[in-house]
């Protein structure tokens, strides 16, 4: 009867030594499930890890306390995924860690460097966000994190673009930094890189080559960053990239703001023909309708149209009553069909400068108005008569005049 007491007691010893940490008995002061192995003890005002927690966690919520210190407090967790620090007064990283971790959250601390032992060993880790803390330098060893593909480093003090990154990371936030330049050779082996975010930082420039590697790009965030736009020295390769990638760039640099080498003055107009009166009545008029350096065989004729109102730079044409206002003036070059410049034979004497017809601003208002055309070209109107030059109306009035004493003669 003794030894089956004894035997009780012990028993009874040994379940009250192990349960805790064997079978788990949740914390009072956190939130258990999953067999207590999820284990969230956010917002407790916590200074030290609670009593109670299980060795086989797998989930472990710690943020929103007053830790500053939690260095090799939990290396015993060996089966622990997930892992929240965030919100806390940590100045560093926890050394010695777990490496079964997969995801490790330590934003808003006091971290200054994220040193190379913080994952150096951290195999199974594909989510690290140490983002709005004070990191100055991220320090990572080349090819370690084999398995990361989220890294955030976003609101932090960083002024390079950290070099070293896992091969295979497809997320990279850098935003919200003091990034000014990116290294050589930084993103060349990022091939399976998708998601870049750099806006808000202090970027000038891109060295050349720098994003020539990332063919998986989908998505870049480029805006608020002091782009040198001005310098066609260093600019120009981001400028092209931007051009030409596949992937989606929000705030393109320069966008609103011309290209300093690109050309902004107006291509010259074409010269006049030769032979054509460049005076100011017809300026403008002859060069804008008819093509210069078109050779033609066929007859122009030259056909007048009214001037609808009357513009600023008209000239001064002087009448019997005093100084009158030109309208403007048009001269329209219309080459007709090869039928109808056949039946009009071939032109002798005919000027080849265009005429004007100059309409003042106290012309008849009956004047006959240009038809309107349904198809949206100009119709053409009949010729009219040619009008005589002033030599010839001065060599005709001084022919009767010399006829006339003759005429007077034959009178009876």
């Amino acid at each position: 009867m003794e030894y089956q007491i004894l035997n009780a007691s012990t028993c009874l010893l040994v379940l009250l030594v192990f349960i805790p940490t064997g079978l788990g008995i949740c914390p009072s002061s956190c939130k258990c499930s999953g067999n207590d192995r999820n284990v969230d003890c956010s917002g407790r005002n916590l200074t030290v890890l609670p009593q109670g927690l299980q060795d086989n966690l797998t989930y472990l919520n710690l943020s929103f306390n007053q830790f500053v210190d939690l260095d090799h407090q939990l290396t015993r967790f060996t089966n622990l995924r997930t892992l929240d620090i965030s919100n806390n007064w940590l100045k560093n990283v926890p050394a010695h860690l777990p490496k079964s971790l997969w995801e490790l959250y330590a934003t808003n601390n006091n971290i200054k460097v994220l040193q190379k032992l913080d994952t150096a060993y951290q195999w199974n880790l594909r989510v690290l966000d140490v983002s709005r803390n004070m990191v100055e330098r991220a320090v990572l060893i080349n090819n370690t994190l084999s398995s990361l593909k989220f890294l955030n480093l976003s609101s932090n003090k960083l002024w390079t673009v950290p070099t070293n990154m896992p091969y295979n990371i497809e997320t990279v936030d850098l935003s919200n930094n003091f990034l000014s330049q990116i290294l050589p050779g930084t993103l060349v082996r990022l091939q399976h890189l998708t998601s870049l975010y750099l806006h808000n930082n202090k970027f000038s420039y891109i060295p050349d080559k720098a994003f020539d590697q990332l063919s998986q790009l989908r998505v870049i965030t480029l805006y608020n960053n002091p782009w040198s736009c001005g310098d066609n020295q260093i600019i120009p390769y981001v400028l092209h990239w931007v051009q030409g990638t596949a992937a989606r760039v929000l705030g393109a640099p320069c966008a609103e703001q011309p290209w300093p080498w690109a050309s902004t003055t107006p291509a010259p107009a074409p010269a006049l023909p030769t032979g054509l009166d460049s005076s100011p009545m017809i300026k403008g008029t002859k060069a804008a309708d008819r093509e210069a350096s078109e050779p033609t065989q066929v007859t122009k004729r030259h056909k007048q149209l009214k001037a609808k109102e009357v513009p600023p730079w008209g000239t001064q044409l002087h009448g019997p009553d005093g100084p009158q206002e030109a309208a403007a003036t048009r001269t329209v070059l219309l080459q007709g069909s090869s039928q109808g410049n056949a039946s009009l034979g071939p032109a002798t004497g005919s000027s080849t400068t265009p005429m004007t017809l100059s309409i003042t601003s106290g012309m008849p208002t009956n004047y006959p108005r240009r038809p309107h055309s349904t198809t949206g070209s100009s119709r053409q109107e009949e010729p009219t008569a040619s009008v005589p030059s002033r030599a010839g109306r001065w060599r005709a009035g001084l022919l009767c005049l010399a006829l006339l004493p003759s005429a007077l003669a034959l009178l009876p």
